[in-house]
């Protein structure tokens, strides 16, 4: 951990996505916001240093930029989308806002005789999310990528070993994109060598010093992130963690049995279920907005866990299974607010516990899963289906009733039953229902139905950062629909949802 890189965040929504590339190359790495001194970049002695992306346009005042001084520190530099055109402006070059802006997946031409783009073909799919463009280089710089409408989409000064790219090599989008960062790694003469274990032996010790001997509560939803989470506590502090499950009525099909069958069998777990389904379902009566029902939820776990803590005596710290995607879309710095997730831009301003705890904040999921495996967990807590904390409620579009419940919880259940009856199960990495507001006509047995449409979702990712579609075969889904429509009342019309992630979202609110 004394060979980092550091990532200066500009507001980037792939911030720490960048740093987990870069980890997942077996090198250590920080994010620092761009208001980092120079003196503090000194003191830890970066390998080399990434500029992320960001929602800002250079040339407008209120820009953000790091010190001019960081150029003279003779540290290899990348700077990636916004990063690019900082580095561009503050080395005399310019940036323009373009007549076309380009989103989505697009065809770049590479100049391979570039340390950077080393081992890879002249063209390259990549992820481009950019409304300006670099117009002029600076001096001493050249261009080493293009596309069609971006002429510029790669810049370098080998001899300051300094580099720039348009486009988003941390994403899965991007083909190659990791041997970018890869090379760039190279470049900086990086040994390659840090490991997750790193992170669980440092995680665990910085847990023991900072709860000692106080009492904890975890928020223990079943789901691996949060079962982790508990996992890391019960090696550091031991009995004096208290996991605590509430079921808000808002579960999948069967899921309260499932997860106190898990957890409440375990000799090492202080474990408590808590029925809250009325208290959840009343607050949330006549509610429609997706953000209100995420506060809504977010401030009711709260309020339960406080009641829970009182019960127990002298409670200090709140756990959560907090991971880094959660973070990043509620909002980070001058990141842009996606959505907020319950367990973080959810949060009531006033909680009467002395801290929360979130050990997993700076991971991603497949990170999340390698730290599970690392820590013993069994395979199929590791593996489990992801589930959002809101449950059920962000997955019903308008207002949530018990009776819409039922049908949501029956149609996604005969969705999950048959991907694993089709062994599509370890292909997927999150499947899941959900019912529209939308009714349609529909005609069942010679009679008029006007009933429910319902979405079904697929997607494949590593990181839940960004995703593609999972292409269930045809002849499957029209089992599923077929089943759905028969079994489930108030269904007459199912779709499937073909959209990746950016531009949609992987849940729908």
């Amino acid at each position: 951990m004394n060979e980092k890189i550091l990532i200066i965040d500009f507001g980037g929504q792939y911030r720490d996505l960048i740093a987990r590339r870069v980890r997942e190359a077996n090198v250590y790495s920080e994010v620092y916001p761009y208001t980092i001194s120079i003196d503090k970049i000194k003191s830890l002695n970066p390998k080399g240093i990434i500029f992320t992306g960001g929602p800002s346009s250079i040339y407008l005042d209120d820009a953000p930029k790091i010190d001019k001084e960081i150029f003279n520190l003779g540290i290899p530099i990348l700077g990636i989308c916004y990063g690019m055109q900082f580095m561009t402006n503050a080395l005399g070059g310019e940036v323009k806002k373009a007549k076309m802006r380009e989103y989505g997946e697009m065809e770049v031409d590479l100049n391979l005789s570039s340390k950077l783009f080393q081992g890879l073909d002249s063209k390259n799919t990549s992820l481009m999310s950019h409304t300006d463009y670099v117009s002029k280089l600076p001096k001493g710089f050249v261009k080493i990528a293009s596309t069609k409408t971006c002429p510029i989409a790669g810049i370098e000064n080998s001899l300051l070993n300094f580099y720039g790219v348009q486009f988003h090599p941390e994403v899965t989008l991007t083909n190659k994109g990791l041997e970018i960062i890869k090379n760039f790694l190279k470049i900086c003469n990086c040994s390659f060598t840090w490991k997750m274990d790193y992170f669980k032996e440092n995680k665990i010790k910085e847990l023991k010093k900072k709860i000692g001997n106080k009492k904890v509560l975890c928020a223990l939803s079943g789901g691996v992130d949060s079962a982790v989470a508990a996992t890391l506590l019960i090696k550091a502090i031991g009995s004096n963690l208290t996991c605590i499950f509430v079921d808000h009525g808002l579960l999948r099909k069967n899921e309260a049995q499932e997860v106190s069958k898990i957890f409440g069998n375990r000799n090492d777990v202080n474990f408590i279920m808590v029925d809250a389904r009325e208290r959840f379902l009343t607050k949330l009566k006549g509610v429609t907005n997706p953000e209100s029902k995420r506060k809504i939820i977010g401030e009711e776990f709260i309020r339960v866990f406080e009641s829970e803590a009182k019960k127990l005596g002298a409670i200090d710290f709140l756990v959560q299974g907090t991971i880094y995607p959660d973070v990043i879309e509620s909002g980070v710095g001058k990141s842009a607010v996606i959505k907020s997730h319950h367990n973080v831009g959810g949060l009531p301003k006033n909680i009467d516990f002395k801290e929360i705890i979130e050990p997993l904040r700076d991971l991603f999921k497949d990170e999340v899963r390698a730290l599970g495996l690392s820590l013993g967990l069994d395979s199929e807590i590791v593996m489990r289906q992801p589930f959002p904390g809101p449950g059920l409620a962000i997955r019903i579009i308008g207002e949530i009733t018990n009776e819409k419940l039922e049908i949501l919880k029956d149609a996604d259940y005969i969705f999950r039953e048959e991907i694993k009856n089709h062994n599509l199960d370890k292909e997927i990495n999150q499947y899941f229902a959900v019912l529209t507001d939308i009714k349609s006509v529909g005609v069942m047995g010679d009679s008029r139905t006007y009933d429910y449409m319902l979405a079904l979702r697929g997607v494949v990712t590593s990181d839940f950062m960004t995703a593609s579609i999972a292409h269930i075969p045809y002849e499957v889904l029209e089992i599923i629909s077929r089943r759905i429509v028969n079994e489930v009342p108030h269904i007459n019309r199912v779709v499937y949802d073909i959209t990746s992630k950016p531009p949609a979202t992987i849940e729908w609110e």
